[in-house]
This record gives C-alpha cells, sequence and structure tokens, in this order.
C-alpha cells in the first residue's frame, strides 16, 4: 500500500508514450472474434503496404503476418485504443486516419487499398481493448499515467495488516478504511473535472489547505465511487468556511455534527437514497459522501474526538449524516431552491445538526391538524422554553406531504401554519415560570408572543418511504453569528 509521493522517485522513470512506425498499424488481440476474421485481410495488406500488426495478448497471433507484442499495453494505451482491431495510418510518427471494427470501406479508406476482404461481411463491430478492460484500467492508470499525485507514500510492510497499521495510526473513524493505494486514488480522481493540486479549502481545526487529491484520498477511504467525488468536494467546500463555522461545531460539547440534503438529477443518478430508509443504512452513496466529509475533518483538520472534537455524548450520525431529498416528485419543491440554487442544478446543504428525532401522527388528515400537531412536537426542539437559538429542519414524509398537498398548501404556508402554533407568550417561556429554571432572559417576559425560530430557521425537506405517516425533526446548534448557518452550495463537476 501506498498514498503518494515518492520522494525518490522521478516522473522521468514512467514509460512514455511509444511512437508509431510509419505506415499501416493495426492492433488487435486474439480473444476478439473481429480480428480472428480480418486475419486473411492483413496478410492482404503486408503484400501492398508497410503494415505492423501489435498485438495485445496472444504473441503468436495473427501468425502471418507476424506481430509485435503490446503485452505491456503501452501502445494501446499512450494511442488511446478502446477498440479492436484498431487500423491507424501513421505518417511521420503521428496519426493521420483511423478506423476501427472491421468496415470493409474504412479500411480501404485508411489503407488506401480497395477490394480488402471480399470474402467478408461488409462491416462488423470490434471487440473492446484490453487497456480499457475495467480489471486493467486502474493499474494501467498508476503505471502509464505519470507522476500525478504529490501526497506522501506510506509503505506498508508484506508481514503488517494495513487495516489494522490504519486503525493504529488513527486514520479511521472506528469502523475499517479502504487502503488510498495510489490505483484508487488515480482511479477516484477520474470522477472530476478538477485538477488534484487545486486548492478546495482551508479545513479546520488545523486550518491546513486541502487539495483535490486530498480529499480523494478520502473519499477512497470512505468506501466512495468515483462518480460520488464531485459531491464530496462540494460538502468539504460548503462546510470548511467561517459561516458554517465546522471549528466551533467540533468545539462544542453540543451532539452535532455536519448533515448534508442533496439534491437535483445528478443525485438522483449517482444512486442517493430518498425514499425508505433515506436517513439510515444501507445505501453507499449516502454513507460514504458524509463519511468521506468527516475523514476530511479528521485526519487533514486534525478534528477528533477527545482532542478538538469535546462533544459530551455525539450522535451516530457523525460518522456520517448524509441523505438525498425526493426533489422530483415532491410537493413543495426543494431546500436547495429555497437558498437560491437554480431549478434542476445539483446542489447540497450543509446543516449543523443532531441525529434525527421521530414524529408520528397518524390521524390527522386535515393540514391545520397536522400544522398543529408538528408544531407541538417542534417546541419541544433542545428545550420547549428556548427559543430563536436553534434552526431546524422538517424531514417530511410523504403521507404527511400528501396531507398539505391535498389541500395545495405550499411550502411557504406550511412553514407559517406551523410556525403561528409556535407563538408562545414570554410569561411562559421566562426562566423559573413553570418551576423550570432553564428558560429565556426575564427582560422577555413581557411580551406578547415570542417564535420558536428565528426567520428562515424552520427549514422543509422532502424524504422517506410512501408508507407510514411518519416525519423526521434534525434540530440543530446554535445559529448565527456565534454558531452556524446552514450552507448550500451547487455541485462543482
Amino acid at each position: 500500500m501506498g498514498t503518494v509521493r515518492d520522494d525518490s522517485g522521478d516522473s522521468d522513470d514512467r514509460p512514455t508514450a511509444p511512437p508509431l512506425p510509419d505506415g499501416i498499424v493495426v492492433i488487435v488481440k486474439r480473444e476478439c472474434e473481429t480480428c480472428q476474421m480480418v486475419v486473411p485481410v492483413l496478410r492482404e495488406l503486408a503484400a501492398s503496404v508497410d503494415l505492423h500488426v501489435y498485438t495485445q495478448d496472444d504473441p503468436s497471433f495473427p501468425g502471418e503476418p507476424a506481430a509485435i507484442s503490446d503485452a505491456d499495453l503501452a501502445v494501446s494505451w499512450f494511442h488511446e485504443i478502446e477498440t479492436v482491431p484498431t487500423v491507424i495510418r501513421s505518417t511521420d510518427g503521428s496519426e493521420v486516419a483511423r478506423t476501427v471494427g472491421w468496415s470493409r470501406s474504412g479500411w480501404e479508406e485508411v489503407t488506401g487499398i480497395s477490394g480488402l476482404g471480399a470474402e467478408l461481411p461488409p462491416m462488423r463491430p470490434g471487440c473492446g481493448s484490453m487497456s480499457v478492460d475495467p480489471d486493467l484500467v486502474d493499474e494501467l492508470r498508476v503505471r502509464f499515467g505519470g507522476s500525478a499525485l504529490s501526497s506522501r507514500r506510506i509503505d506498508v510492510a508484506s508481514a503488517e495488516d494495513e487495516f489494522e497499521m490504519m486503525f493504529a495510526r488513527g486514520w479511521t473513524d472506528g469502523l475499517p478504511v479502504v487502503p488510498p493505494t495510489e490505483q484508487r486514488v488515480m482511479a477516484m480522481l477520474e470522477g472530476t473535472t478538477r485538477a488534484p493540486a487545486e486548492i478546495v479549502a482551508t479545513i479546520p481545526p488545523n486550518l491546513d489547505d486541502i487539495s483535490v487529491e486530498k480529499v480523494a484520498i478520502s473519499a477512497v477511504m470512505a468506501g466512495c465511487k468515483p462518480e460520488y467525488l464531485p459531491w464530496v468536494l462540494t460538502a468539504v467546500e460548503a462546510a470548511c468556511n467561517d459561516e458554517f463555522n465546522m471549528h466551533g461545531l467540533l468545539a462544542t460539547t453540543m451532539p452535532v455534527g455536519p448533515v448534508i440534503v442533496c439534491s437535483g438529477p445528478g443525485t438522483r443518478a449517482i444512486g442517493m437514497n430518498s425514499g425508505g430508509n433515506a436517513l439510515g443504512q444501507g445505501n453507499r452513496a449516502n454513507s460514504t459522501i458524509g463519511r468521506a466529509l468527516q475523514l476530511v475533518i479528521r485526519n487533514f483538520g486534525g478534528g477528533r474526538p477527545g482532542e478538538v472534537d469535546r462533544a459530551a455524548h455525539g450522535n451516530p450520525g457523525k460518522l456520517s449524516f448524509c441523505f438525498a431529498e425526493a426533489d422530483d416528485t415532491s410537493p413543495y419543491g426543494r431546500l436547495a431552491e429555497e437558498h437560491g440554487i437554480d431549478p434542476d442544478v445539483d446542489a447540497l446543504t450543509v446543516f449543523a445538526g443532531e441525529g434525527p428525532q421521530g414524529f408520528v401522527d397518524q390521524l390527522s388528515r386535515e393540514p391545520e391538524s397536522l400544522a398543529a400537531s408538528m408544531a407541538l412536537r417542534l417546541q419541544a426542539v433542545q428545550h420547549p422554553k428556548l427559543i430563536m437559538m436553534f434552526d431546524t429542519i422538517l424531514v417530511m414524509g410523504p403521507e404527511h406531504a400528501r396531507v398539505f398537498a391535498e389541500a395545495d398548501w405550499d411550502r411557504d404556508r406550511i412553514v407559517t401554519e406551523i410556525s403561528a402554533h409556535l407563538n408562545r407568550p414570554g410569561s411562559d417561556l421566562v426562566r423559573g415560570a413553570g418551576g423550570i429554571a432553564e428558560g429565556v432572559p426575564e427582560a422577555f417576559g413581557d411580551a406578547a408572543s415570542l417564535p420558536k425560530f428565528r426567520p428562515g430557521g424552520l427549514m422543509l425537506t422532502y424524504a422517506g418511504g410512501g408508507a407510514g405517516l411518519f416525519s423526521q425533526i434534525i434540530a440543530g446548534w446554535v445559529n448565527g453569528e456565534k454558531g452556524s448557518k446552514p450552507v448550500t452550495r451547487a455541485v462543482q463537476y
């Protein structure tokens, strides 16, 4: 195993692109039936042109004409052979024409020879090149890709268990992580167009700059697929700034961590779960995107429990708390649009929140009843007598959302009606009221009505299974300048 930079190495030691010989170059492999079919054509060409045949697998194939072995796949890799057979005309070492598979007209055009393969069908598709074989491509990318990675390599002795080594070095979140080998990291970087050296953010609490490459390492360790990387990069950018205040979130003794709410067509395309068990386990994208952010904070920022992370209890969501909104079926849009993102743009919101808390109402069939019922439950967020300090996300389940949708209540009306039930007189909320010491300062005692949430502090999302009159509440940390604000970003690929 090794995570990258070999300080003793040199990019000049890497294989370079082999030049193509002048004439006609054909790349084949024995296990391709189309390549076997065109062997008579290769013999025709050998008698007429300067022909060079490269074979990817069996060096004895095609026999006559004799082939040049491309067993290391260097020619195929550097000249971007995706299909065999591929026919190339080369002049002065440079490609000037190409055709793939068997096409009589294509071969005649590239070679300049007419009447080729008269006994063959006019065309037949080729086969996949070994240089794009999923089982080989990661190794080839490392072998031929140059010294694209700059991170320090860690050598592991053959007798050492790499998983236990990563536990011993404190790189894990308590669960095993995937060894970030050079092959895996380079494969992960294929998931983004951003350069590996590009700085993504400054990571608290150590305030070290982190590159795309370092985020990719964390994504590998978390178990992400390459197509998840844009969401991980965007989450890192959204969480690591003064507005979100990741350092404060770590330092607080409250049980909070970053909650990532994703939406958009790309979010659906990478397979994120917005339906049954959306806030739970079992979906790779949900689980690993959130985990990758946490590993970035831990391993590159130094945010470890018992050190800067001072949570008194924590919550399981601090391993990973990431889910998708069902924005394609939502009756009231999505959270990202509320925060200024255009429709159909992939986006995510990072929110400083606790683990989810359940809300059950199986009897309300009128929106007024359900709004009042939800308000009663929301009043208890953090404490019934504490107000305007904590934002909250209400994750509306489909059956509860249907009650509002059938009454034509949009997002604004739902929030307005729920909030109206959350206003309480200051005399009920001051310290000592009801025999409870906790509460707002006595100066608020004369207020006729005080809201539970600040404007914009009650946010709606839409997710969950289609059966069950349930919703979920994600209570937040201290909001505003002294705490954290939700941060929404469009996903950058």
